[in-house]
């Protein structure tokens, strides 16, 4: 399970802010910040979501300021990670044309929602048209009633041979089938504590105790990286308990509650339109035409190639033109 690793990353205060009109903007509807929002990408998509997750509105979120303030990934890794992002539904860019009190003109703003997104509801949001709620589960129908019951006649009892008791199976393979349950990111954070330093290995049943202080601690920092660092740093040269030295530690050094998002200001400007901008290229297009926020060349389709060849281009006209200059030019030469 990916990891949002951003244990070298400054803080989101610390990150630079861009200039107006081409900044960071929260997508609506976003589902709470919880732990594992990021599970389902490759570790590096995961860290910089992560990061940029944590980001007020108004941040740089281009390839360049990302790589200045994530030092573990260059400005080539942050903007492929930014069209990975893009592709699965994390992110848009939208270049919108605005009319403010300074005149009208085209901005780039980059819409991030931590709850991915299918293309679906980025058309709609671009278009204005907000995000598309999903529509009510249709209700189960009535039960039929139940049929009178009409007593049967009853046929007389045939005696059939008892069959023969099937075979016990082994143990071992059916303890095989039995699948392993799967860990939270708070137990894997806490069995991962003994590779760190072999002082604070951690049993099963520790793991579980302590299961639930952990998970409070990533609903706060959603960064396992930091909670491992927190519990492994500064020990003593003999650790008697490595439980109990854990639980005090999470409830001491548990992160404080993150400060609620602010609501969006109201903007003095009027959007007279959107087109979504490639992630890869910045070329600008309707958003039907831009799935996954990519152009065709970035998505490496080819261009349909227009029937009937080019349209209105007479080749032996222009190639006797071209003829024709040739001659000319070569006679003022002479």
């Amino acid at each position: 399970m990916a990891s949002a690793d951003c244990s070298v990353a400054p803080h989101a205060s610390a990150h630079p802010l861009a200039n107006p009109g081409y900044d960071k903007r929260s997508a609506p509807g976003q589902s709470p910040r919880r732990a594992d929002d990021f599970a389902h990408l490759p570790k590096r998509e995961a860290a910089i979501a992560a990061y940029i997750d944590r980001l007020p509105d108004g941040s740089a979120i281009d390839a360049k300021t990302l790589a200045k303030s994530l030092p573990d990934y260059g400005q080539m890794a942050c903007g492929t990670a930014l069209r990975k992002l893009s592709e699965a539904g994390h992110l848009r860019r939208v270049r919108e044309h605005v009319i403010t009190e300074d005149g009208a003109r085209w901005v780039t703003r980059t819409f991030f929602s931590r709850t991915a997104r299918d293309d679906a509801w980025w058309e709609a949001f671009i278009r204005g048209d907000g995000a598309p709620e999903s529509s009510p589960a249709a209700p189960a129908p009535a039960p039929a009633p139940a049929p009178a019951l009409v007593p049967a006649p009853v046929p007389a009892p045939t005696l059939a041979p008892a069959p023969a008791p099937a075979p016990a199976p082994a143990l071992a393979p059916a303890l095989a089938l039995v699948p392993a349950p799967a860990r939270s990111p708070a137990y894997s954070a806490l069995a991962s504590l003994g590779r760190t330093d072999p002082r604070m290995t951690l049993s099963a049943a520790d793991c579980a105790r302590l299961e639930p202080f952990a998970a409070t601690w990533l609903a706060r920092d959603a960064d396992p990286a930091h909670l491992v660092q927190a519990l492994t740093a500064g020990l003593p040269t003999r650790v008697h308990s490595p439980a109990a030295l854990a639980r005090t530690r999470l409830e001491s050094k548990l992160p404080p509650e993150p400060e609620p998002e602010p609501e969006p200001e109201p903007r003095s400007e009027i959007t007279i339109r959107r087109l979504v901008e490639c992630a890869d290229c910045g070329r600008p297009g309707p958003p039907s035409a831009l799935p996954g926020g990519l152009c065709r060349p970035c998505r490496g389709e080819a261009a349909p190639a227009p029937p009937g060849g080019l349209p209105g281009v007479n080749v032996r006209s222009w190639a006797e033109r071209l003829r024709a200059a040739a001659r000319n030019a070569k006679g003022m030469s002479e």
